[in-house]
């Protein structure tokens, strides 16, 4: 009688063949190159896309750097052109993380849903920063209710000191607006009729071309002291942290509370600040005082509203 057990012990045999088949079979060819893994940084801009990408290399290799443990990080850039882009790029997992003011990060994070605060950018060496409401020192504009009727420039539309935020502001005090570069049919003779002025913005309000204008306090800070002597504050809005890093909601969380600790302690190394003081003068990176999710409130009393003007 057969013992079953001789039959058995060809199989460990026919395994030991098999492996080794293949191990020789392999050991010809090259080995293949392990995929190095990509954390990828998103930034908003029309313009310029290749210059920024550049411009943020070196700070994107460095996180990915000390990302890395076992195998191999690259960093990427990836320029959008809207915040709305900017969200699709993050729900399609093709951007990590993603630096940004107050009202673009509202939108992605909270209106789009697709990512969360982590922490507060000390962006210029400022870690908040508000909107001024101005006019030319001894004109016809003395108070906010002069501007009724008026017009009011604005410094960009993609801006959260030079439109969102002072425009935000002026709507809470019950004032409305009236876009002046299109036809409004619905437009009151009492509404603030509103322009970009883009660089132009204190020019036009010291010419007259416009009753007033809004920027943030650090282009005032900025301003010749002939025409920071020519101007007159109406109002100033509530102070801002300057800008956020936000990374997406379904990043993986090993390598969110690693980013986090990487960005926290940059600013403690020769290398770090070097890297830093390169990316738009950043200072360093902390936490909300606040907390993010009390902060999120914030953003969503400040800039939600129904409205369209």
């Amino acid at each position: 009688m057969r013992r079953p057990t001789r039959k058995l012990s060809v199989l460990p045999a026919i395994a030991a063949l098999v492996c080794g088949f293949s191990a020789a079979n392999g050991a010809g060819q090259p080995p293949e190159r392990v995929k190095a893994q990509t954390v990828t940084l998103g930034i908003v801009s029309e313009i310029n896309r290749t210059q920024i990408a550049d411009h943020f290399s070196d700070f994107v290799n460095y996180l990915a750097s000390k990302l890395a443990s076992a195998t191999d990080m690259e960093g990427k850039v990836v320029i959008a052109p809207t915040p709305f882009q900017l969200a699709r790029l993050i729900e399609q997992k093709k951007v990590d993380f993603y630096m940004e003011s107050p009202y673009p990060t509202y939108l992605v994070n909270d209106v789009h849903g697709v990512a969360k605060l982590l922490l507060r950018r000390w962006k210029g060496g400022m870690a908040e920063y508000r909107s001024l409401i101005f006019t030319k020192r001894n004109g016809e504009i003395n108070r906010l209710e002069d501007l009724r009727g008026k017009v009011l420039v604005f410094e960009d539309p993609e801006s959260t000191s030079g439109y969102f935020l002072p425009k935000s502001f002026l709507r809470r005090k019950g004032f409305k607006f009236a876009d002046k570069s299109r036809y409004d049919p619905y437009a009151s003779p009492t509404d603030i009729g509103y322009l970009f002025a883009y660089s132009q913005l204190v020019d036009w309000v010291l010419s007259k071309k416009a009753a007033a204008g809004a920027f943030s306090d650090d282009d005032f800070a900025r301003l010749d002291e002939n025409k920071r002597s020519d101007i007159t504050i109406l109002a100033q809005t509530e102070s801002l942290p300057r800008h956020f890093i936000s990374v997406r909601k379904d990043f993986a969380p090993a390598l969110v509370d690693r980013l986090e600790k990487v960005l926290l302690s940059m600013h403690e190394t020769d290398q770090g600040r070097r890297i830093l003081k390169k990316t738009d003068d950043t200072t360093k990176f902390d936490r909300l005082p606040e907390g993010n999710s009390g902060f999120r409130r914030r953003l969503a009393e400040i800039f939600h509203s129904p409205e369209k003007n």
